[in-house]
């Protein structure tokens, strides 16, 4: 996806901004919140699952413009019909009606968005359509490198949904004020370090974290099988997603590794500290974070539950949730908080080791 703005407000007034808009805290995407609360025009990378909800997410906000999409593998007419009907988020039944002007313009409303169908990210000719921001959301170009290509053909910068193994990740709530407008290409990171990261933050900063575990329990992805069928990159992936319980195997556990290096990324204190692997589970959407730890300080899981809160109260209010009611995983669907955490789920060994429990919509809401 790519958009420019239309407002000259550069990026550390936006960044200044959103300390002080609440409702640009509830966006989304990381990408939303670097350039929050202008007039955006907007294109995307990509039109999966992570391209469709940005999108979704993008037409309920009256600053944001689409303009452009690039997918090679459907063509306009089956993005409108992926776009309206979401066996998980429901049909689409806001304002912007989708119709097809013709094999190469989608109209949301009455607003035509240019749609393209290159393979090669370095060919897009995004400054047809204007384009400042691309968002890079096919899951393949994920390295700075690759996802800079956009910027060949008229690409101002490139923020890329999903971690990324050399380009600067930023999770909101956590290290988005060390964005400088000179980063041409940013990763933020994944939907499961958008729940750990501002948990760990509050947890290390208030009581020191000498190491720990995650575990995500994670919903069904669309990289899983229906029916068993070959994987090679991981044999246990390509079992029925909806008959099993799936664990990162070795190979996976690769990618789960670089998905908690973003962990030290964005809380260098946290480097080396943390590690984990995941579950995949046949439940459609929503997924939930447990992190276990050692406490450098002594503190009851009392007075760790009302650290919590207290900041889901304050500086993280709409990123960093608190409940102590009896809440399952459907409670939490669409739900656009980045972690919700769950008071009544976690436990304490002792009052150096604990474990933490936290649930995100690994859909919607650190998009």
């Amino acid at each position: 996806m790519s958009f420019s703005t239309k407002s000259q407000m550069n990026s550390n007034e936006r960044l200044r901004e959103m300390n002080t808009h609440e409702s640009c805290r509830n966006t989304k995407t990381v990408y939303l919140h670097y350039i929050n609360c202008l007039d955006l025009m907007l294109c995307g990378e990509g039109f999966g699952r992570i391209g469709r909800l940005v999108t979704r997410v993008a037409l309920q906000r009256d600053d944001i413009e689409i303009v452009g999409i690039n997918d090679p593998n459907i063509d306009a007419k089956y993005m409108i019909y992926m776009f309206k009907y979401d066996s998980v988020h429901g049909r689409w039944k806001h304002q912007h009606e989708l119709s097809l002007k013709d094999e190469k313009t989608i109209l949301f409303g009455d607003h035509p968005v240019r749609i393209f169908d290159s393979r090669d990210p370095a060919y897009i000719p995004w400054q047809e359509v204007d384009a400042e921001f691309v968002v890079e959301a096919s899951g393949n170009m994920t390295d700075h490198a690759r996802a800079a290509l956009h910027m060949q053909y008229g690409a101002r910068k490139v923020v890329i949904t999903a971690p990324s193994s050399d380009a600067p990740m930023f999770v909101v709530g956590v290290n988005e004020k060390e964005y400088t407008p000179d980063l041409k290409v940013v990763s933020n990171a994944s939907c499961a370090i958008n729940c750990l990261a501002p948990l760990a933050k509050v947890i290390h900063e208030k009581f020191g974290i000498v190491e720990g575990l995650m575990t995500t329990v994670h919903s069904i992805t669309a990289f899983q099988k229906a029916v068993d069928a070959p994987c090679q990159k991981d044999w246990r992936v390509g079992r029925a997603a909806g008959r099993n319980i799936i664990p990162s195997s070795n190979t996976a556990r690769n990618d789960v590794k670089l998905a908690l290096s973003g962990v030290g990324k964005v809380l260098p204190a946290l480097e080396g500290k943390l590690t984990g692997m995941a579950f995949c589970i046949p439940t459609v959407d929503v997924s939930v974070v447990d992190l276990t730890v050692r406490l450098e300080k002594q503190a009851t899981y009392d007075e760790i539950k009302n650290a919590i809160k207290t900041e889901s109260e304050g500086s993280l209010k709409g990123i960093l949730g608190y409940t102590d009611d009896d809440v399952v995983s459907t409670d939490f669907l669409g739900d656009n908080r980045s972690s919700i955490f769950d008071a009544k789920a976690g436990i304490a060994l002792n009052d150096n080791f604990v474990k933490l429990v936290s649930w995100y919509d690994n859909e919607w809401a650190y998009r």
